[in-house]
């Protein structure tokens, strides 16, 4: 492994690292804090401290025009709706379970993608992978059904949908948010999705009559801000403009690990052995639809050994 693979696998690793404990973060701060307001004072600070740093930079955002109709567009199905949806969710399940189903976020990229985007289209690799995902998305929910637990079904279902919508948002960005200065576009997406969730949070959860939130509360609320936003959107444009976008997809398989760790170690949560099975088919399924191992070479290396039995 050269000098610069070995950089850039360990801001992948550190990528991983701000991103995995965001669930963990989520779970102990909407005890406190109603989810939207919680995903608008995410969502501001971050844009806030994104925004400085382009200042510091010397650098500008665009001017009114049609691209900010973009913006707004990625600012709902990256950051607004997927953040509340993960934050509402994360108060029925586990954030281990939050973090792993984080993880089909490639699965709806396939699929979008392959209607959307002409050279990325599916593949048989790709399509057996998302089917072993989505076997693993059964296992992983099936617990949950047992009794009629409503809740905690429609938790579950809600951090899937936030997953899909970061698919709906890599695609869209894909397609109409290229070649523009680095920090611009994630900057310009928080600030929208502000504009979406302070009015939504000032309107009807009124955060101003909220008691006075406990120190482990407001430190979450600030970790997922600084570190799981914001930070995280700098280190991720450094990974992509230093090793690519494949290379970059390769910290989906790490987020759910390090989240799942400090779900159990942290929160003490507990999992089935279903659960186990079913992180284990999704992760799997990612692999597989990123060609982290080729389905088809496996098939032609079991083929050679029967021939050879036979």
């Amino acid at each position: 492994m050269s000098a610069i693979s070995v950089k850039s696998f360990f801001w992948l690793l550190f990528l991983a690292l701000l991103w995995g404990p965001s669930f963990l973060f989520i779970k102990i701060a909407v005890q406190e804090f109603p989810p939207l307001t919680l995903v608008a004072g995410r969502v501001g600070l971050a844009a806030l401290l994104l925004y400085l740093l382009l200042q510091i930079q010397k650098r500008r955002l665009p001017g009114p025009g049609p691209i900010w109709k973009h913006f707004a567009v990625v600012g709902l199905f990256a950051h607004a709706l997927p953040f509340f949806l993960f934050s509402w969710g994360e108060i029925y399940i586990d954030s281990a379970i939050a973090s792993i189903l984080n993880g089909t976020t490639p699965l709806f990229t396939l699929l979008i993608a392959h209607f959307a985007i002409a050279d990325d289209r599916m593949t048989i690799n790709k399509v057996v992978g998302a089917l072993i995902g989505f076997a693993g998305l059964v296992l992983l929910v099936s617990p949950s059904l047992r009794g009629g637990i409503q809740t905690t079904a429609l938790g579950l279902l809600a951090v899937t949908v936030a997953a899909a919508s970061y698919g709906v948002a890599i695609v869209y960005a894909h397609l109409r948010l290229t070649g523009l200065p680095r920090l611009v576009a994630p900057t310009s997406q928080l600030i929208m999705a502000t504009l979406y969730m302070v009015p939504l949070a000032l309107i009807i959860e009124r955060p101003s009559a909220l008691p006075m939130p406990s120190w482990s509360a407001a430190g979450s609320l600030l970790a997922l801000a600084v570190f799981g936003t914001a930070i995280a959107f700098v280190v991720y444009y450094r990974i992509l403009e230093n090793s690519g976008a494949t290379y970059l997809s390769m910290v989906t398989y790490l987020v759910p690990v390090f989240g799942v760790i400090l779900g159990i170690l942290v929160l003490d949560e507990k999992l089935e052995w279903k659960a186990y099975l079913g992180c284990t088919f999704i992760l799997l399924g990612v692999m597989a639809v990123n060609g982290l191992f080729n389905l088809s070479n496996a098939k032609l290396v079991l083929s050679k050994l029967q021939s050879n039995h036979e």
